[in-house]
């Protein structure tokens, strides 16, 4: 039998244990249902989320490394974005890391007594005092440490940047090269716990079953996944191949959501990406797809000789939306830098990018000024200004920009314009703006992400439904298959691969019996009613969902965006989950 073990870091004490959890996996399957059985006995005492006793817990799943595209870690963790349950997801080489280590799963509570970062070999850790980092950018910590710490295998780094140090909500958790924990604030819990940064390395290894029935199924996942059409467009174009088709349906979010198309979509899609910018791409751990895609960007500094440097930064279709269309930019080689700027602070981008297009939209109104932009003409389209600002904003240069780093909800309620705040419980909204499954979708999950569930995509099928009920049905549906997925932690771009009964067969190849479809279908009610009873703990209600004032009456691809859809949507969503909390009170 497959054993599994959760290692639990004291911060406080500067020590660790490890122990057996094997049981834990057995009833709650791996990633993102065991994390949030452990965090729900946090939350019988909760705390503030930068608090030293508020608990970071990373996850992978029963499936890591094991088959392809099974390439991500899970963190929970209390949100000082939403001040409700946090929950973000990166790849990389992370799981790999964790897998060969044997740390299926590992908590991290307390506070360093000094700036620290962790390195974990196998069930070893050490603290290493790390004051000489802190002030350092994300990358230029990822770089420093892979020199100094080897490892006994293939290394994974986790590290937070400036951002992270000052505790901003707004700040991610940068994983090896390019991926994240991007959204709802992680870097700022690691930051309140001193920890610049995490390394991870181990050379254990797993033994599968030496039977034909596995090698069958991994080699037809893996044709399935790199010979036919399921996945090829993350290959191609990758995450940005939605930008034109977006525009074309009216549902590409600009300047501040107040209209769904781009007039410069042209110079930032991703076939202008991929023409002109595309160097390189690469994959997660385990992964055969490469979806992820570099550009190569250069800047200069040394203009009297001429001296440039050049960087691979990665880009993604919701960091051009954040910091392209929603901030009327149409220049690729300036989103590009927007995009590195943000990556050496460590910021999340959508969020940052949401925050910058309601600070715009404020000026324009009057609702801010001059005293606090200190002198600054705020206005949309200009890369060199949002440059500027987001140095302001590293620098705390005055109260508000310091504001702008705690995001749209807590500045829209200092200030004011509410009604043109784009967010659902506090975190910034996502490039979608298909129809009312979208936002409902955002409102709804667990994590208030376009990942809780595929809303967007029920919206451009919506005539596939004979009902709104129908759709909202669907809705619910897709957010009890991630709960499974998630705990698997799989990448979602192969959601279509890993069906449910292609998930048994998986197991079933493993010589695991247990794991049926019927188990699947009971614990996805048992992970999603778990999680919301976390929420609910946590202080979140139902009546605080609401649509913002500036959809009302908005035209989107599917329908006129109504207030009261928005409620009723609210009202019957409501009553399944309350049934699924029933299942775990």
């Amino acid at each position: 039998m497959t054993k599994y073990y959760h290692l639990n870091i004291d911060l406080n004490t500067l020590t660790s244990t490890c122990q057996d959890c094997t049981q834990l996996f057995e009833k709650w399957l791996g990633g993102t249902g065991v994390a949030t059985k452990l965090f729900a006995e946090y939350c019988n005492k909760p705390c503030e989320p930068l608090s030293p006793d508020a608990p970071v817990i990373l996850a992978i799943g029963p499936l890591n490394i094991i088959y392809p595209v099974v390439t991500k870690t899970v963190a929970l963790f209390h949100s000082p974005l939403t001040g409700n349950l946090g929950e973000s997801h990166a790849g990389g080489r992370l799981s790999l890391a964790m897998f060969e280590s044997q740390n299926h799963v590992i908590s991290i509570k307390g506070k360093a007594p000094y700036p620290c970062y962790i390195v974990i070999e196998n069930h070893e850790i050490r603290i290493e005092k790390a004051k000489s980092l802190w002030g350092f950018s994300a990358t230029s910590t990822e770089r420093i440490l892979r020199n100094k710490e080897k490892g006994v295998g293939k290394r994974s780094i986790m590290r937070i940047g400036p951002a992270g140090e000052r505790l901003s909500p707004l700040a991610c958790v940068t994983v090896d090269s390019s991926r994240h924990f991007g959204r709802l604030g992680l870097g700022a819990v690691l930051g309140s716990k001193n920890v610049k940064a995490i390394v991870i390395s181990g050379n254990q290894s797993l033994p599968v079953p030496e039977n034909r029935n596995y090698t069958k199924e991994y080699l037809k996942l893996h044709q399935t996944i790199t010979q036919s059409s399921v996945m090829k467009k993350y290959h191609d174009l990758g995450t940005p191949m939605n930008v034109l088709p977006l525009h074309y349906r009216g549902a590409l979010p600009t300047r501040n959501f107040s209209q769904g198309f781009f007039e410069g979509t042209s110079h930032i899609s991703g076939e202008a990406f991929a023409e002109n910018d595309l160097v390189q791409q690469i994959s997660c751990a385990g992964c055969p797809v490469g979806c992820i895609h570099l550009a190569s960007h250069r800047e200069v500094y040394d203009p009297t000789n001429h001296m440039v440097k050049t960087f691979k930064v990665s880009y993604d279709y919701e960091l051009i939306f954040a910091l392209g269309s929603n901030l009327s930019i149409s220049s690729r080689s300036e989103i590009l830098k927007l995009i590195l700027e943000c990556e050496r602070q460590g910021w999340d981008i959508m969020s940052l990018g949401g925050t910058l297009a309601w600070a715009m939209e404020a000026y324009s109104k009057g609702i801010i000024g001059k005293k606090e932009s200190m002198g600054e003409h705020f206005h949309f389209g200009d890369s060199a200004l949002y440059l500027r600002v987001l140095r302001h904003i590293s620098q705390h240069a005055n109260t508000f920009y310091a504001d702008l780093e705690k995001g749209v909800a807590f500045c829209s309620s200092k200030y004011g314009g509410k009604e043109f705040a784009i967010h659902f419980g506090g975190n910034e909204a996502p490039g979608y703006l298909t129809g009312m499954n979208a936002l409902l979708g955002f409102a709804l999950g667990v994590r208030h992400s376009h990942l809780d569930a595929a809303g967007y995509d029920i919206d451009q099928k919506s005539e596939e439904f004979s009902s709104k009920t129908d759709q909202l049905q669907a809705l619910y549906q897709e957010s009890l298959l991630r709960m499974i997925f998630n705990s698997l932690t799989a990448c979602l771009f192969a959601k279509k691969v890993y069906t449910p009964d292609q998930i048994v067969s998986c197991f079933q190849a493993l010589d695991n019996t247990k794991v049926t479809s019927e188990y699947l279908e009971a614990l996805s009610h048992r992970i999603l009613g778990l999680k919301f009873e976390c929420k609910f703990r946590l202080g979140f209600s139902w009546d605080s969902l609401s649509l913002c004032q500036c959809f009302e009456g908005f035209s989107t691809p599917q329908s006129v965006l109504r207030s009261e859809d928005f409620k009723s949507g609210v009202a019957l969503f409501s009553k399944w989950i309350d049934e699924d909390r029933k299942l775990v009170v």
